[in-house]
This record gives C-alpha cells, sequence and structure tokens, in this order.
C-alpha cells in the first residue's frame, strides 16, 4: 500500500507543494538561496534519501521538463527587447568566449586522460553550455535588465546551441554518419526555425490579443500554447527544447508586454513549475556514486570541476575587460554560466549511451554538477547584491555634465474614488500634488458595464459630485469623469492616458488573501500605467502629515520616483524627510560614509532642495526595522513592487512584510514599466 501511494502523481505532487512552500524560507533564514534548498531537498527525497520521490516517473519528468522549458520562456519574456538589443554583440562576445574557454579545457583534460580525441570534444562540450540557475535569484534582486546580467542570458542559448551542435557532430562521427551536407541541413532548418518562432508567434499573438480584446484567460492560453508549440517544435528539430522555449518568450515579449498577462504568466510558473524543476535536478543527482567517484577517479573529478570554474572565470573575465563591466557585473557573469545542469546532463547521458567515454567520466560530470548547481546560485547571490548596492550604482552614475533622467512637475493628477470614507484624503493627496505644477485634478469613478447600473451610476456621480465640492475647498481645478469599463484597472489607466495625466492616485486596503497574492485592480494598474501610480492607505489627513520615512534600497530612478513624490508632499507641510537605509550585514564605517556621500550626491544631483536626514542601520530583519523606525513617523513611503514572488521561491518580499506589520499611514510609489 505505501509503495502504490509513492508511486501515486498525486502523492508526489503533494510532496512538490509541501517541499517548495516550506524549504526555501528556511535556506533564505540561513542566508542561502531558496533554490539551493530545493536541490538539497530533492537529494533528500531521492533515491539516496527518504525515496519519496522518483526522478524516472512520468509524473516527475513532466513537471521538471515544464519547469526547464518555463524557466527559459520567463528568461526570454522578461528581457526588455530594447536593452537586449544594445546588449546582442556582448551576449554574441560572451557567449563565444564562454564556449571555447571551457570546451578547451574540457578537451585538453580528456586527452591528458588518455581518451580519445572524439570523446575529448564531447567532454568539453559538457562543460560549455550552461543553465540559469541564477535566472530567479537576479530578479529578485531586481537587476535582471543589467547589460551584463543581459548579456549572460544571450550567452545561454548561443553555448546551449553550440555545444549540442558539437555533441551531434561528435555522434554522427562516432557512428560513421557524419557529413558536411548532414550539418548545413541542420544549420538552415535551425536558422528557418528560430524566425518562424520569432516572427509568426508575434505576428499570431498580436492579431489573437487584438481580437481578444481583455479576455485574459484566453491570453494566458494563448501564452502557454505559444511556449509548448515552441519547446515541440525545438524537440522536432533535434535541439533541445529550453531553447524553443527561450525563442518562445522573446517572440511574445512585444506581445504581452508589461501587462497584467504577463504577471499571470510568470506568478504560475514562477510559483509552481520553475520550483518543482529545480527539484527534479536534486533527484538526478546521484549522491551514492559520488563516493567512489571521489575515491577512484578524484584527479580526473577535480581537473573537471577546477577546469570548469577556471575556464568559465577568464571567459567572464575577458568579457568584462572588453565591455568593461566592473568588478562585481564580471563576477555575476561567472556565477550565472557557471551551473551544469540541463544541458550538460543531456549530453552526459548521450555520450555514455553512445559509447564515448566510460562511467568514470559521467560520475564525474555528475560531480561538476552538484558542485556548481550548488556553488553557482551561492555566488550569484552574494555578486548580484553588489549590483543592488549604492557604492556600484555610484559608479555608473551620470556626471552633472551628462544628466540624462528628467523629473517633471505633476500637473494632471488622475483621482480613482470608490470609497466614500477615504475620498477625502484621496482629494486632498491628489490636490498637493496637482498644486506644484499649477495643475488640475481629474477625478475619476469607473462602473462595471453590465445589467443593473443604475444604482452604481448613481452612487458614482454622488462621489463625483463630492470630488467637485472638495476641489473648490482645497482651492484646486477639479474635473470629474464617470466611466463604464469591463474592467476597473483598464479604465483607469486608459483614462490616465487619454487626460494625458502625469500621477494616478489610489486607495487601498489589503484586507484579504486574494488581493495580497493573486492580484487585485492596483496590481493591474501597477502593471498597465503609463505614469506613476501613488496608493495610500492613510489613518490621518495628508495635510497633517510632518514627519515622513523613505526607506532607501538603492540609487534607481524609480527610488528617485519614491523620494521625489515624498518631497512633494514636504513642500505644501514644510514636512522633515527621513531617508533610512537598513544593511542587513555589518559593515565598515568607510563603506557606511561611503554610501551616505554617494546618496547625499545623488540628491544634489536631482536638485533636491529640502533639508533631509540620512539614517543608516545595521539590522539582521530589514522589514522589522523599517516598521520599528516608522513608528516615530506620521507617514512611510515605500517602493511598490511589481512581482508578487521572489524568484518564485516566495510570495513574499521585503515590501509585502512591511506592510503586513506597519500601524501608521502608508504609501506606495509604483514607476511604470514603460
Amino acid at each position: 500500500m505505501w509503495q502504490n501511494l509513492i508511486e501515486s502523481p498525486l502523492f508526489s505532487v503533494t510532496v512538490l507543494l509541501l517541499v517548495v512552500l516550506i524549504i526555501p524560507p528556511i535556506f533564505e533564514r540561513l542566508k542561502l538561496p531558496g533554490l539551493v534548498g530545493l536541490i538539497a531537498a530533492g537529494i533528500f527525497l531521492g533515491s539516496d534519501g527518504l525515496g519519496l520521490l522518483d526522478p524516472e516517473s512520468e509524473t516527475m519528468e513532466l513537471l521538471s521538463d515544464v519547469g526547464k522549458v518555463y524557466l527559459m520562456f520567463v528568461a526570454g519574456l522578461e528581457i526588455d527587447l530594447n536593452e537586449f538589443q544594445k546588449s546582442k554583440a556582448k551576449a554574441i562576445g560572451f557567449g563565444i568566449t564562454t564556449f571555447l574557454f571551457p570546451i578547451l579545457t574540457g578537451m585538453s583534460v580528456g586527452l591528458l586522460f588518455g581518451y580519445d580525441f572524439n570523446a575529448a570534444i564531447v567532454m568539453g562540450s559538457l562543460m560549455a553550455s550552461h543553465t540559469l540557475l541564477g535566472y530567479p535569484i537576479v530578479t529578485s534582486l531586481g537587476i535582471e535588465r543589467n547589460p551584463a546580467v543581459v548579456a549572460t542570458i544571450g550567452a545561454t542559448i548561443f553555448t546551449d546551441i553550440t555545444s549540442l551542435l558539437v555533441l551531434a557532430i561528435a555522434i554522427s562521427v562516432h557512428q560513421g554518419d557524419f557529413s558536411t551536407f548532414s550539418l548545413i541541413v541542420q544549420l538552415v532548418g535551425l536558422f528557418g526555425y528560430a524566425i518562424l518562432v520569432l516572427f509568426g508567434l508575434d505576428w499570431a499573438g498580436k492579431a489573437y490579443f487584438q481580437r481578444t480584446g481583455d479576455e485574459e484567460s484566453n491570453q494566458f492560453l494563448f501564452i502557454l500554447l505559444a511556449l509548448f508549440l515552441a519547446s515541440v517544435g525545438a524537440e522536432m528539430m533535434q535541439i533541445d527544447k529550453i531553447v524553443g522555449a527561450f525563442l518562445a518568450g522573446l517572440a511574445v515579449n512585444d506581445v504581452v508586454g508589461r501587462s497584467p498577462v504577463e504577471e499571470k504568466v510568470i506568478f504560475v510558473g514562477s510559483t509552481l513549475f520553475i520550483p518543482f524543476f529545480f527539484v527534479g535536478m536534486g533527484l538526478l543527482l546521484d549522491v551514492s556514486s559520488l563516493g567512489e567517484t571521489l575515491t577512484n577517479n578524484l584527479a580526473l573529478t577535480a581537473a573537471l570541476v577546477g577546469g570548469l570554474f577556471v575556464s568559465k572565470a577568464l571567459a567572464a573575465a575577458i568579457a568584462r575587460w572588453f565591455y568593461r563591466f566592473t568588478w562585481a557585473e564580471g563576477l555575476t557573469m561567472w556565477s550565472l554560466s557557471l551551473p551544469q545542469v540541463a544541458a550538460t546532463l543531456a549530453a552526459a547521458l548521450a555520450g555514455l549511451e553512445q559509447g564515448l567515454f566510460d562511467s568514470a567520466v559521467f560520475n564525474a560530470v555528475i560531480m561538476v554538477m552538484l558542485v556548481t548547481a550548488i556553488t553557482g546560485p551561492i555566488l550569484t547571490q552574494r555578486f548580484g547584491r553588489q549590483l543592488q548596492s549604492p557604492r556600484q550604482q555610484q559608479q555608473s552614475t551620470p556626471t552633472a555634465t551628462s544628466r540624462t533622467f528628467v523629473t517633471y512637475p505633476p500637473s494632471r493628477v488622475l483621482v480613482a474614488v470608490f470609497n466614500p470614507e477615504t475620498e477625502n484624503y484621496l482629494m486632498e493627496m491628489g490636490a498637493l500634488l496637482a498644486r506644484q505644477g499649477d495643475g488640475t485634478v481629474i477625478s475619476l469613478a469607473v462602473v462595471l458595464d453590465g445589467f443593473g447600473l443604475e444604482p452604481d451610476l448613481d452612487n458614482a456621480q454622488s462621489l463625483l459630485d463630492y470630488t467637485e465640492q472638495l476641489g473648490k475647498e482645497l482651492g484646486v481645478p477639479t474635473t470629474p469623469m464617470l466611466r463604464l469599463d469591463d474592467n476597473i484597472a483598464q479604465g483607469i489607466t486608459r483614462t490616465a492616458r487619454e487626460q494625458n495625466a502625469n500621477w494616478i492616485v489610489m486607495g487601498w486596503s489589503p484586507t484579504t488573501l486574494r488581493q495580497r497574492l493573486l492580484g487585485s485592480t492596483i496590481d493591474d494598474v501597477f502593471c498597465s500605467a503609463h505614469c506613476p501610480v501613488v496608493v495610500t492607505n492613510l489613518t490621518e489627513a495628508p495635510t497633517d502629515i510632518k514627519y515622513i520615512l523613505v526607506p532607501v534600497e538603492n540609487l534607481s530612478p524609480p527610488t528617485w520616483r519614491t523620494i521625489e513624490f515624498a518631497q512633494l508632499l514636504a513642500k505644501n507641510n514644510n514636512a522633515d524627510i527621513t531617508l533610512l537605509h537598513v544593511l542587513a550585514e555589518n559593515q565598515s564605517e568607510t563603506e557606511i560614509e561611503a554610501f551616505e556621500y554617494a546618496l547625499k550626491d545623488w540628491l544634489l544631483w536631482h536638485n533636491f532642495d529640502l533639508p533631509i536626514h540620512i539614517e543608516t542601520m545595521v539590522h539582521d530583519n530589514i522589514p522589522k526595522a523599517i516598521v520599528h523606525v516608522s513608528e516615530n513617523y506620521d507617514l512611510t513611503v515605500l517602493r511598490a513592487l511589481r512581482r508578487q514572488t521572489a524568484g518564485g521561491l516566495a510570495v513574499s518580499n521585503i515590501t509585502t512584510r512591511i506592510i503586513a506589520d506597519l500601524q501608521g499611514s502608508l504609501v506606495l510609489v509604483a514607476e511604470p514599466l514603460w
């Protein structure tokens, strides 16, 4: 009975869900990436541990494959196409170096240990590819648009395609089937397939989205269909399915834009399928054979592991020097290109089955996979955090003579009204922003179109009449607008575009689990708005706010938008602003002073003309520290994060944890994604 239960697909899915829910937060408390915990859980639950999950079962193979293609699909979907175009040459350049050095190293190791030339080439191809295990980490850190990270993502596709082509040629030579003609046919087919996916899915997606309008469920299904069609097509072309998934992500990138549909696609994949893939990777690592490998083939294993680390580091160092990346960017590229999992495992299995090398090489490759799958994400988290730091960003901050970030005075403020109890505070907030440019307030009430409209229309009109009266009392011109729409969020963002609004002001009360995790009108407005969105949850009138706290994580345009909002509010109220930077780890006095100097210089660069207090503190729990400090302030202003999951490994982030515990007035400021 117990054996039948273990073999049940429902049991496997239940265990996976339990692991994904519990393990990542535990490892994150230990200052380790959550995905490392998932890999460790896979090892523990596999044949070398409790034996609760079987990597060869149809359920695990299906979920792992879906997670693998979803990971590459999300990587393509989240790439900023403009940045990708800028980094295209860098991606090819780094792809060449991070392919050539490892393959030459692997070939050298193979020849040194007595394997023939063909087998040595396969050993080199095993080391030339890499798997983006660290991608969820860079997304959770918010550095996925960094040029070095974008270049590494692009290089992944280059290395995987090239290494698999080398493997295919080596196997053909071994079998005696290789010819120049067959290679040309394969290359032409690959090129044609890529063109078909990139342009065909882009055209089909735009046409389908235009026909379906706001039917998000059908659009969601179309995106999933595009992913799996491209993956299956790649397998038909005898290339790895992850190549098709990445191309599909690029193809529909322009179709979905930064929309609620994209958020839902990413949410489903990053919450379920991608974590399942990491658990599956742990199940595939054969720990029981590692003892024998380390005992009998220690020299070969050490040569492959050491050679991989050195060759990948050399490739990243050359790319860093040639493209003038910083050291932190170069180290992040190195750490992202270290993990050898998906393509490496496929190539190793093929080489073993074809008799190109023996089990000693295969076991050594398993050791390479284990070491790189664990160390790669850990190093990515360490070096990626340096790309977040103010000191790192200060190195790339434009000088006073080359400023490109332009602020604009808010002159048209759209205030979305719905609740009569919060209407006064929302209008006061809108008026404070509008006064900066002698502008106007547009009060908007959106009513869902359908049957039984009369009561809703009457209530909305009553709200709008009151906003017009409030506008007169506040001394700000107010234009009330009533809109019928089939979607509240789209009604707000469409009106904002039509009225050329500079800010959108909304009220918020996070009362339900669904609003926190599965999306709400607020989330949808965040995703589709063309201008900054201010979401308020106030316990007192905006005009009574005298002390404002702004937590500062890094020096970026979205952070500045948050500070700019606090500045606008403080000017009207003669309020004091404190910028709080909480460090999770101890740093030297010199480093803290360097941060504060960088922050002051950054404020001066942005023409910040109000007295300001800067407070830096060290605390092992950043949200708890911010909540504690906020008790002494009238208002806390936070930057709103778009993504609901930290790389799909936890439905939580610093902002949401602060919101859960903060008792006073709160404002979230979301910078537009366009």
